[in-house]
C-alpha cells in the first residue's frame, strides 16, 4: 500500500506542478516586456535592505494595512496564517506519502506544533464564514455601486472559499484518519485531529483504517494541487506575488511626491529626448514598467480602495479598482503579441491583432481602454494608496497616462488649458502679474519682510513663509495668509516673503501631466531658493507643503518645510502663542489630502483646535487617514465637475450633518471648495448651513489669541466665531475673487491651450 501510496501522490504532483511554473514563467515574461525601473532594484540592496525586510513583516507577516478594518483584517489575518502554518502540514503529508510514521525533524512531535495546526484552521473555518458573510452582505446584486465589490470577480472569490475549505476538511480526514491508526506524530496537543480520529475508530481494521488515512492524503495533497493552479490563473495570484510587490513598492513616507517622468529606466530629459525611442508617459500597456505590470496581478479585488475613492463615491466613472483590472485584463489579452516576435506577430490571431490596436485611453465606444472621463475624475487625493493591502501605486499610472495626454496629444479638459498657459506666461494658475504677490500685506499693521528689499538673503530671519499662489492672490486664501502672518509675528518669529521672485510651484502641472511645465517652474523656484540661502520655510498650502519639501528634492532643493499648522502648534507649545479669548459654538475639521494622507499630520491642527476654549469638537465619522476629498486636488481644481454628484458637495453634507458653527481646514482648496459649497446650499435655502462659516485653523487661533485685525476677520456681523469666508463671488472653483485692483495680466491668455514640449 505504501508504494500505490507515493505512486500516486508523486504523480499528481508532477502533472501539476509544470502547469503552475509555466503560469509563472509567463508572467515573469510579460512583466518583463515592461519598461526597465532599475530604482525598484535598489529597495533589495544595501542599505535599503533593511528597510525592505522590516515592510515584510509589518505588512505582509502582520497585515497591517488590513488590520485598519477590523473584522475582515482579522479574518484575513487567520487565514494567511493558516497558509503560512499549515504549510507544515503539507510537509508531513508529503513526507507520510513514503512514512506512515513522518515527522518533521526536531519541531515534528512537539505537541505545541499540533496545537497551533488545529487551532489555526479552526480560526480559518470561523474566518471563511465571515467572509462568506461580508460577500452575501455587501454583493453587488444587492448593492450595486455601494459594494466595493462591484466590477470584481466575485465567481473565482467564491471559488477561493470554496477551495481553501476543501483544504481544511481534508486536513482535519486525512489526520483524523493518522491518528486512529496510531501514526500522527502529535499527542493532545493536535486537539480536533484527535477528535476527528475518535470517528473513525468504529474501523476495526487496520489495512481498511490505512485506505483511509491514504484517501484522505491523496484528498488533501490533491485538494493543494487543483487550489494552486486555480490559484495562478486567478486574482488570487497575489498570495505569492504580493509580497514581491511590497518589496519592490517605493513607499514614500507618506504618500506625497510623484515619480519624475523616466523613460528606458533613465529621467527623460526635456533638452536633450529622443523622439523615436524616448517615452513621454504611458501611450501603451508596454509602456508601464514591470513594477507597473506586477501592481496590474497584484490586485486582489477586494474594492477597499474603491470604497474610499472620492470620485466612485459621487457617481464617477472612476474606480481605482477597475483602472488596475482594465489595464490587467488588457495586458493579458495582449501578451501573445508582447511576447512573439515581429515574424510570429503576423500570425496571430485577428482578436489578439485588434487588442494589439486598441488606445490606452480614449472613449469606451471608440475601443479605448481606460475612458478619458476614468483619468480626468481623479483628484490625487490617495485614499486608493492608502487603503490598498498590496501597495499598489494607483495615482502614478493615471498621472502616468495623464502625462502623454497632455504632453504628446494635448487631450485634457479644455477649461484647464488657460491655467496651464497661465502658469507658462504669469507664474500663477489664473495669470495675474507679479506685482500683485504683495497685496495683501498692505491691510497689516506691522511689516512684512521681503527678500531683497528688506532683507539681502534667507540666513537674515528664520523662516521663508512661502505665500503661494492662493495665499498671496485668493481673497479667501489672503485671510489665512494675513492671520499666519499676524500670529508669526505675535510670536516674534522673524520670518520673510519671496514678493514678486516667487512663482507657482508648479503642483497643478505636474498633477494633470504636464512635468515639463511643473519642471520649468521648480527649477526657477529651487534656484531662487538655493541663491536666497533658504533653509526652513513654512507654508500654508498643503499642496505647496509637499511640491517645495518632497518633490524639489528631485530638483536639487533641500528644504526643511512645514505646514502652517505644524509651526503654529509649536509656538504654542511653547508658550509663544497664547489662546486666551474663548470662541462660543461647535466646530468639526476636514482633513486636506495633502496634509493629512499625503504627509501623515493628523494631530498639529486638531491640537489647535483644541487650545481655543469655548469650543465645542466634532469629528467627522470620514478623518485622518479615512478623511474624503475636497474635490480641488490633482488640479481638478480648474476643471469642471459634470458627472455625478460634486465631491465638494459631498463632503460639506458630512460636515453639516453634525451641525457645526464652524468648518475648520488647513489648505485654501479645501476652503475654497469647502465655503462655496456651503454658500450654495445657504442661497438655495438649506436650514443646515444657516451661520455655518468655514476658515482655517490660522484664523481661528488669531481671534482666540488677540482681537481679529482688520483684513484677518470678515465683514459684518456673524453668528459664531468670525472670519467667514462664504461669499459666493470669492474664489469660486480655481477663480480669484473679481477685485479691480487684481486684474489678470493682459498677456496671459486665459483660453490657452496649455504648453507642452
Amino acid at each position: 500500500m505504501m508504494t500505490t501510496r507515493w505512486i500516486v501522490g508523486l504523480a499528481m504532483t508532477l502533472a501539476v506542478l509544470p502547469i503552475a511554473a509555466r503560469r509563472g514563467l509567463w508572467l515573469y515574461k510579460l512583466a518583463m516586456t515592461g519598461q526597465p525601473a532599475p530604482d525598484r532594484l535598489a529597495n533589495v540592496e544595501r542599505p535599503k535592505i533593511g528597510a525592505a525586510i522590516k515592510r515584510q513583516v509589518i505588512e505582509v507577516f502582520g497585515q497591517k494595512k488590513l488590520l485598519k478594518w477590523t473584522v475582515p483584517g482579522m479574518a484575513h489575518f487567520f487565514v494567511f496564517w493558516a497558509f503560512v502554518i499549515l504549510g507544515t502540514v503539507y510537509v508531513e503529508a508529503y513526507g507520510a506519502l513514503f512514512d506512515e510514521n513522518f515527522a518533521i525533524p526536531l519541531i515534528g512531535k512537539w505537541d505545541l506544533l499540533g496545537f497551533a495546526q488545529d487551532t489555526i484552521a479552526l480560526l480559518a473555518l470561523v474566518s471563511l464564514a465571515i467572509f462568506a458573510a461580508i460577500r452575501w452582505k455587501d454583493s453587488p446584486a444587492r448593492k450595486d455601486r455601494k459594494s466595493r465589490f462591484k466590477g470584481s470577480h466575485t465567481g473565482g472569490a467564491w471559488l477561493i472559499l470554496f477551495m481553501i475549505v476543501n483544504v481544511i476538511w481534508t486536513m482535519f480526514w486525512f489526520r483524523g484518519a493518522a491518528a486512529a491508526a496510531g501514526n500522527l506524530p502529535y499527542g493532545d496537543g493536535a486537539y480536533a485531529s484527535q477528535a476527528v480520529g475518535e470517528l473513525f475508530e468504529g474501523i476495526d481494521d487496520h489495512d481498511t483504517l490505512e485506505w483511509v488515512e491514504t484517501a484522505g492524503l491523496w484528498a488533501h495533497i490533491g485538494v493543494m494541487l487543483v487550489f494552486l493552479v486555480i490559484v495562478v490563473y486567478s486574482k488570487h495570484m497575489h498570495i505569492f506575488i504580493a509580497p514581491l510587490n511590497v518589496t519592490f513598492a517605493r513607499k514614500p513616507d507618506g504618500l506625497g511626491p510623484l515619480l519624475p517622468m523616466q523613460s528606458n529606466g533613465k529621467p527623460l530629459d526635456f533638452e536633450d529626448f529622443d523622439e523615436e525611442t524616448d517615452i513621454f508617459g504611458r501611450s501603451k500597456v508596454e509602456d508601464f514598467t514591470w513594477k507597473g505590470f506586477l501592481d496590474f496581478a497584484t490586485c486582489t479585488e477586494c474594492g477597499r480602495c474603491q470604497s474610499q475613492c472620492p470620485a466612485w463615491n459621487t457617481g464617477k466613472p472612476l474606480s481605482p479598482k477597475m483602472v488596475i483590472l482594465e489595464l490587467r485584463d488588457h495586458a493579458f489579452a495582449k501578451a501573445p503579441w508582447l511576447l512573439a516576435s515581429e515574424e510570429e506577430r503576423e500570425n496571430l490571431p485577428e482578436s489578439v491583432k485588434a487588442e494589439a490596436e486598441r488606445p490606452l485611453v480614449a472613449p469606451l465606444d471608440e475601443g479605448g481602454v481606460i475612458d478619458p472621463d476614468v483619468l480626468w475624475s481623479c483628484t490625487n487625493c490617495g485614499a486608493c494608496v492608502e487603503q490598498c493591502p498590496v501597495d499598489i501605486e494607483h495615482i502614478d499610472h493615471i498621472v502616468d497616462m495623464r502625462r502623454y495626454q497632455t504632453m504628446i496629444e494635448s487631450n485634457f479638459p479644455s477649461e484647464a488649458g488657460g491655467m496651464l498657459k497661465n502658469l507658462e506666461k504669469a507664474g500663477n494658475p489664473w495669470g495675474m502679474p507679479a506685482r500683485m504677490r504683495t497685496e495683501w500685506t498692505k491691510d497689516l499693521d506691522f511689516e512684512v519682510k521681503v527678500l531683497g528689499e528688506d532683507v539681502e538673503d534667507l540666513s537674515e530671519v528664520e523662516y521663508l513663509f512661502w505665500v503661494g499662489c492662493a495665499g498671496s492672490l485668493d481673497d479667501k486664501a489672503q485671510k489665512t495668509t494675513k492671520a499666519v502672518a499676524e500670529l508669526l509675528h505675535i510670536a516674534g518669529v522673524e520670518f520673510a516673503i519671496l514678493g514678486q521672485a516667487e512663482t507657482c510651484t508648479g503642483d497643478p502641472a505636474r498633477r494633470m501631466g504636464n512635468e515639463f511645465v511643473f519642471q520649468m517652474l521648480a527649477q526657477q523656484n529651487v534656484e531662487t531658493l538655493n541663491e536666497a540661502k533658504a533653509t526652513k520655510i513654512v507654508a500654508t498650502c498643503p499642496h505647496c507643503f509637499n511640491t517645495v519639501g518632497r518633490e524639489y528634492e528631485q530638483l536639487g532643493g533641500n528644504y526643511e518645510v512645514v505646514h502652517h499648522t505644524q509651526l503654529l502648534n509649536e509656538l504654542v507649545a511653547n508658550g509663544k502663542l497664547q489662546p486666551v479669548t474663548n470662541v462660543d459654538g461647535s466646530a468639526t475639521y476636514h482633513d486636506p489630502c495633502f496634509l493629512g494622507r499625503h504627509n501623515k499630520v493628523y494631530s498639529p491642527p486638531r491640537e489647535l483646535i483644541s487650545k481655543v476654549g469655548g469650543l465645542q469638537y466634532k469629528e467627522m465619522e470620514r478623518s485622518k487617514e479615512r478623511s474624503f476629498c475636497c474635490g480641488a486636488g490633482g488640479a481638478r481644481m480648474w476643471m469642471e465637475e459634470t458627472i455625478g454628484q460634486r465631491i465638494n458637495d459631498n463632503r460639506t453634507e458630512e460636515a453639516l450633518s453634525l451641525n457645526p458653527d464652524t468648518i475648520v481646514t488647513g489648505c485654501p482648496f479645501c476652503k475654497t471648495m469647502i465655503s462655496d459649497s456651503v454658500a450654495g446650499k445657504q442661497g438655495s435655502g438649506d436650514k443646515s448651513a444657516e451661520g455655518v462659516q468655514v476658515i482655517d485653523v490660522a484664523q481661528l487661533l488669531v481671534q482666540a489669541t488677540r482681537p481679529v485685525k482688520v483684513g484677518v476677520a470678515a465683514d459684518g456681523p456673524q453668528t459664531g466665531p468670525a472670519l467667514t469666508d462664504n461669499d459666493p463671488g470669492a474664489g469660486s472653483q480655481g477663480t480669484p475673487s473679481e477685485n479691480p485692483d487684481q486684474m489678470a495680466d493682459p498677456e496671459a491668455d486665459p483660453t490657452g491651450e496649455g504648453g507642452r514640449p
